[in-house]
């Protein structure tokens, strides 16, 4: 009975476990079937359809345009506008600063992308000045450095005109002032009594000979004669020496060399007891009443110097005094290490106070007229030496000094016409450069709407604070000396045309690997 108990009890457990297993997964499936059911209704309510049956009339269309997506902003950084980033919360990658929104529109008042309009007090906050165009003559000075030389063409050089030996030396060191007919030396030569012989025995036979001798005899005595005094002479007897030996009739084996030139002997070749052959230095006499000051000026500065310029120049032995001189030369060749040009200077030292070796520090001054010469009304109508810059005469000739013939002086770069056209000066702190391009902003506004244009021209020189401008300004124009550099960054945020970026949009810089763009941007979040 027992038994019988034990098996109907687990019979009945075992019905129970298999219907508990129905009614589980008839309930799993009951819960699928009601949630699905949920989220259709709630997504058949937030349709389009259903939205326009709550909010129209029946007889309005249900269909309504699709919104238009917001435009996408670029945010910047003010430091480094080259930077372009999508999110605002991101920071320049260059210096760490939050970034600002860009705007690339332009306002209805901004004519052009380059113009830029400003408030008043945007305008004062950057403290923008501006100045006028002008029409007016370029004065410059130019600075150079050098040192003094001596006048090379007023340098004497004594030589042996015959073989000897040096037995007496009347100027034995040098640095020694000699004045013109001075003795410097006396050389024994045996060549130099052979023709004192000669003279002497020529002089003789004309004597024997007298006048009424045959007339052929005669004149080839009196041709022999010539020819012995003029060989002295070429050796360097003076005529005083000459006509010496044909009064006393007696020669001598010692010759004296006298100084052709006063100057100062700046080099002494010879000693005592020294044989000389013929050609041999003796000495070098340097003329010092006018010298040379030899200056370096740079390339840049070649349009403003001209042949016959005067210059200013000053010494660290006498600060306090100026000298002048004229310029006699201009090196064709430019120093390619240096990048330098060589002037030569012409100045007078009659005082004696410029010395060979001395530093010197030099300015010249121009006003250079249209065209890039330099205006000289002193010269109008004058005659130049083209090699003594200080002969000028008032009509052609040639030069007291050398002989060579005159040239006008505007055919050495001057012009002396006072009605030539001024050139076009703008100040240089109102020009932007970027090596090749040059920028400057126009104030094309009212001081109640300040508006600036930018605009590339063409510069020439620099002269002072000024530069000539070739093309791109007229006179008149109203430039921006003060606040262009701020004109420009504010364009540039706005990834306007500007400085550094001629064609505006977002600049193609060398910071791409630091993130800038969306491109490096989704890089630097990818890491």
């Amino acid at each position: 009975m027992s038994e019988t108990s034990t098996a109907r009890a687990r019979r009945i457990w075992h019905w129970l476990y298999q219907r508990g297993k129905a009614v589980v997964v008839i309930l799993a499936i009951l819960i699928a079937f009601v949630t699905g059911y949920a989220m259709n209704g709630d997504r058949e309510q937030s349709g389009p359809g259903h939205a326009a049956s709550a909010t129209q009339p029946a007889t309005q269309p249900a269909s309504q345009p699709s919104p238009q997506p917001a435009p996408a902003v670029e945010y910047t950084c003010s430091m480094h506008p080259q930077v372009r980033m999508p999110n605002a919360d991101d920071r320049c990658p260059i210096c760490g600063m939050s970034l600002i929104p860009v705007t690339n529109e332009i306002a209805p008042d901004e004519a052009s992308p380059r113009s830029l309009t400003l408030t008043p007090a945007a305008a004062a906050l950057m403290d923008v000045e501006v100045s006028p165009v002008i029409r007016a003559p370029a004065s410059v000075g130019v600075r150079m450095v050098g040192k003094v030389e001596a006048d090379e063409t007023r340098l004497s050089y004594i030589t042996a005109r015959v073989p000897g030996r040096i037995d007496r030396l009347f100027v034995d060191y040098t640095g020694t002032t000699v004045r013109q007919g001075d003795h410097l030396a006396e050389i024994y030569s045996p060549e130099l009594l052979v023709a004192q012989e000669e003279l002497i025995q020529a002089l003789q036979a004309v004597d024997r000979l007298g006048e009424d001798a045959a007339t052929s005899t005669f004149g080839t005595q009196k041709a022999l004669l010539e020819a012995a005094r003029e060989k002295l002479r070429l050796w360097g007897l003076r005529p005083e020496q000459i006509a010496s030996i044909e009064e006393s009739r007696s020669a001598s084996d010692h010759i004296t060399l006298y100084s052709p030139v006063s100057g100062i002997v700046i080099e002494k070749h010879a000693n005592l007891g020294q044989y000389l052959d013929t050609g041999s230095m003796v000495y070098t006499i340097a003329d010092l009443s006018s010298v040379w000051v030899v200056l370096e000026a740079y390339e840049s500065d070649l349009v403003w110097l001209r042949y016959g310029q005067k210059v200013q120049f000053t010494t660290e032995a006498y600060p306090g005094d100026t000298f002048t001189g004229l310029i006699s030369f201009i090196d064709p060749v430019l120093d390619e290490k240096r990048r330098v040009v060589r002037v030569r200077v012409n100045a007078q030292n009659t005082d004696g106070k410029l010395k060979p070796g001395m530093f010197a520090k030099a300015q010249a001054h121009a006003i250079v007229a249209a065209g890039g010469k330099v205006l000289a009304p002193g010269l109008a109508g004058k005659w130049v030496s083209p090699m003594h810059p200080e002969i000028v005469k008032d009509g052609p000739g040639a030069c007291d000094v050398c002989g060579m013939q005159l040239v006008r002086a505007e055919d050495l770069g001057y012009t002396t016409a006072n009605n030539q056209a001024d050139p076009l000066l703008v100040p240089a702190t109102a020009v932007l450069r970027t090596g090749k391009r040059a920028i400057v902003y126009l104030s094309t506004g009212s001081p109640d709407k300040p508006s600036f244009e930018g605009r590339e021209i063409v510069l020439g020189p620099r002269a002072g604070d000024m530069f000539i401008v070739h093309e791109g300004l007229n006179e008149g124009d109203r430039v921006v000396t003060q606040g262009n550099f701020k004109i420009d960054s504010a364009l540039q945020i706005r990834a306007r045309p500007s400085m550094m970026n001629p064609q505006g949009g977002t600049p193609a810089t060398g910071h791409s690997q630091h993130g800038t763009g969306d491109e490096g941007n989704a890089q630097k979040h990818a890491h």
